[in-house]
């Protein structure tokens, strides 16, 4: 586990390693940058995970599975918030469904944290969703960052989870009307580091007046760009940090 800056998670854990860029989302993938780093300070796990690619890393498309951080968890015993596979997606296609699952039973035993699974990849998630145990403390969501991308929603509606949630990050275009039922909570933010691509405000104020229509918890991240920290992360005039109302049962 490793403590996280991300605004609306406390940890990150990652049981799984490497990825593949998928859509324009990707494109300035910080883990990208982040898992090439860690291979040449000597962790394992990202070996060969990235390549270099003109001025800038790539991910390759190889996994790796961490099989000793799988059980992690369970050794932390203050309740946090984890955000899973920051480095990776838990169903990137070439992650095992046997690793899939022994993910899911450390989750099961630990109820005391939260886990927050975001993925670029919600049909292999719903698909799998159906014969995985629906656990109160495992909220699943998928990155939508245009409107492009907006059938991610369908497949997240399709997900069988306690918490739906959607990550509007990297908000690169605009997502008129989007229909959120079924989906409890949206995170939104625009894109940082070097070579961010620009978020206009008009964007986040159709999201941010649908999730109030249509009663989601609406958590407003960062407006992003080269400096994030001084342009800050207030939205007329104020923080939104919501988080959606979690069933004590199922």
């Amino acid at each position: 586990m490793a403590d996280s800056s991300i605004e609306w998670t406390d940890a990150t854990w990652n049981p799984i390693a490497g990825c593949t860029v998928i859509s324009p989302g990707c494109t300035n993938c910080y883990a990208m940058r982040m898992a090439a780093r860690l291979e040449k300070m000597g962790q394992e796990k990202y070996v060969g995970t990235t390549r270099r690619s003109g001025r800038r890393d790539v991910w390759t498309g190889k996994i790796a599975v961490d099989e000793k951080a799988i059980l992690a968890p369970l050794d932390w015993r203050s309740p946090r918030r984890v955000f899973v596979n920051s480095m990776s997606d838990l169903f990137h296609e070439a992650v095992p469904e046997e690793a899939i699952r022994r993910i899911w039973h450390t989750m099961a035993g630990t109820r005391r944290h939260t886990y927050q699974i975001l993925t670029k990849r919600p049909e292999r998630m719903a698909e799998l969703s159906k014969s995985l145990p629906v656990l109160p403390n495992v909220w699943l969501g998928t990155s939508v960052e245009s409107a492009d991308y907006e059938f991610r929603l369908d497949h997240l509606r399709e997900t069988v989870a306690a918490v739906r949630f959607v990550s509007f990050e990297p908000l690169i275009g605009a997502i008129p009307n989007p229909n959120l039922e079924g989906i409890h909570w949206a995170i939104v933010g625009g894109e940082s580091g070097p070579a961010a691509r620009p978020m206009e405000q008009v964007w986040v104020d159709d999201l941010l007046e649908a999730c109030q229509e249509q009663n989601v918890a609406f958590f407003f991240k960062q407006w992003g760009g080269t400096n994030k920290k001084a342009a800050g992360r207030e939205l007329r005039g104020r923080t939104w940090d919501e988080y959606p109302e979690v069933r004590a049962s199922l």
